[in-house]
């Protein structure tokens, strides 16, 4: 008996799967996670805060530190009270739905405490107070 040739083409080829498409997509994802990602604009000091029963996470995009030197800090730089709502304007541009935490020091005056939250009612930011849970 003879054997019929098949007409299928029996031999292998090498077979290289094209990845570009599929980097495409990746960086694509990348760069739409990075430009929508919400970053939290630091104080740039650590305060001792006052302790409270309970304890909610919160999950601010602008925290305001305000030590017990009376110092007030927001983003890493000191600024006075005076200079407070031109900052926070600038962040509130750059993300209008931002919503903002006082970080108090145990021994920061409180009336400073107060008008900066003052402020930021003024400002219309909806603002709470940082507390650590005992």
């Amino acid at each position: 008996m003879a054997r019929r040739q098949s007409r299928v083409n029996t031999d292998e080829e090498d077979v290289e799967l094209n990845m570009t498409p599929m980097l495409d997509v990746v960086f694509i994802l990348l760069i739409f996670f990075i430009v929508t990602a919400v970053f939290v604009k630091e104080p740039g000091v650590d305060v001792e805060r006052p302790l409270t029963q309970t304890h909610e996470r919160e999950r601010p995009t602008i925290l305001v530190a305000v030590t017990a030197d009376d110092e007030i800090w927001v983003n890493r730089q000191v600024y006075q009270m005076n200079q407070l709502r031109n900052v926070l304007e600038q962040l509130r541009q750059e993300n209008p739905r931002a919503e903002a935490m006082i970080q108090g020091d145990g021994g920061a005056p409180i009336g400073t405490v107060l008008d900066v939250q003052e402020l930021l009612q003024d400002m219309q930011i909806p603002v709470t107070v940082s507390t650590r849970p005992r």
